[in-house]
């Protein structure tokens, strides 16, 4: 692989939703986000609102257009609630812009200086699959909140933390025919390389199937599986995600924590809702897996619902939510990493059942 581009991890994630407000307050209270800064109207930014939400080394944006013609409006009308902009911080901004362009990217924003009294924001863009963007952004030598027109936050209370501390990876889901497309995107484009490739007769049940390569950035900064539908009896879940989201988008993201029994008892305590597991998954683990190379309590994982994977360089222990808004697009997985650098290749046929199930109940299956 080659380095034509560093980047240094992700900076931010930003939503666009039809509620900036709410959607902070939903991910202080279930996710335990604090909500630490804040853009709109009163600080001199005329067309949004955004609140910046924290956590650990995840960064967060809630972003909501203030009028029909919103350009904001009009893709939360499109896709609901999902994100926008999956970010990267850089060293330099401009080269990363510039080496991206001359290698194939659609620039979506030039670089541009941004600056106020606590320095200078260095931003540039380009797109990538469906209306995501990508970007660059270089905080080398800026202070503030989190960019010019932002304050800091002084009326929201601290959050409970759930113990969420880093993104561990971004999940896009792209149409049928384009994942290859889009891994050459990321190879040629941001000299990304291919970790893992999965097909469909690993990814599949009974009705459905997906087929899945991950690219990433040879550090294991930035992890991006990118996932299309397969050919099946019955619809898959790419399949209705890319119907109710309208395009290709980002699925969910891998927010990772040190201590995953808490993060998820936290985390059910504070309302989020999880995808259920059955007790045979659990019965069959006893056998599957070393249990002498895994420091967990089966019987709890069993409680919560946590998945458990293993192999040659270690395990993992992950769960997932169901969708956090009303279309079936996006939703969270909880992930705890103890060597394995997998992404649960042996809960792949437990997670789709479960997900099935909750497609079933939606009529969408």
């Amino acid at each position: 692989m080659t380095d034509v581009m560093p980047i240094l991890g992700y900076d931010a994630i930003e939503f666009w939703v039809g509620n900036a407000r709410q959607a902070a307050h939903y991910y202080r209270t279930a996710f335990g986000f604090n909500v630490v800064a804040y853009a709109g109207p009163e600080t001199g930014v005329r067309d949004r609102a955004s609140y910046v939400l924290e956590q650990g080394a995840i960064r967060f944006v809630m972003t909501a257009g203030l009028g029909p013609d919103s350009p904001i409006v009009r893709h939360q009308a499109l896709h609901g609630d999902g994100v926008r902009d999956v970010a990267f911080s850089v060293p330099n901004a401009e080269e990363a812009h510039a080496t991206a362009v001359s290698r194939g990217a659609t620039s979506w924003r030039a670089p541009e200086s941004l600056e106020d009294d606590n320095g200078k924001l260095v931003v540039a863009s380009v797109h990538a699959y469906g209306d995501t963007i990508h970007t660059f952004v270089d905080r080398s030598n800026y202070s503030g909140a989190y960019a010019p027109g932002y304050k800091k936050t002084r009326h929201w209370l601290p959050a409970d933390s759930t113990g969420l501390r880093l993104v561990d990876h971004v999940v896009c889901n792209v149409e049928l025919g384009t994942m290859d497309e889009w891994a050459d995107y990321y190879a040629s484009i941001l000299g990304f390389s291919q970790l893992h490739h999965f097909n469909d007769d690993q990814i599949s049940t009974e009705y459905t199937a997906l087929m899945s390569k991950v690219l990433w950035d040879g550090e294991g900064r930035i992890k991006l599986p990118i996932n299309e539908p397969a050919e099946g009896l019955k619809k898959s879940q790419i399949e209705e995600y890319l119907d109710f989201y309208g395009s290709a988008g980002v699925q969910h993201m891998a927010l990772a924590t040190d201590d995953i029994v808490s993060t998820v008892s936290a985390l059910r305590a504070n309302g989020v809702r999880f995808l259920s597991t059955p007790q045979s998954y659990y019965d069959d683990l006893r056998s599957r897996l070393d249990w002498t190379k895994i420091d967990a309590d089966i019987e709890q994982l069993a409680k919560l619902g946590i998945l458990v994977d293993q192999d040659d360089e270690g395990y993992l222990l992950q769960i997932f939510t169901k969708a956090v808004q009303d279309r079936p697009t996006v939703f969270y997985e909880v992930i705890e990493r103890h060597g394995s650098r997998g992404f649960g290749v042996g809960n792949f046929q437990a997670l789709f059942e479960a997900i099935e199930r909750d497609q079933e109940l939606r009529g969408n299956l």
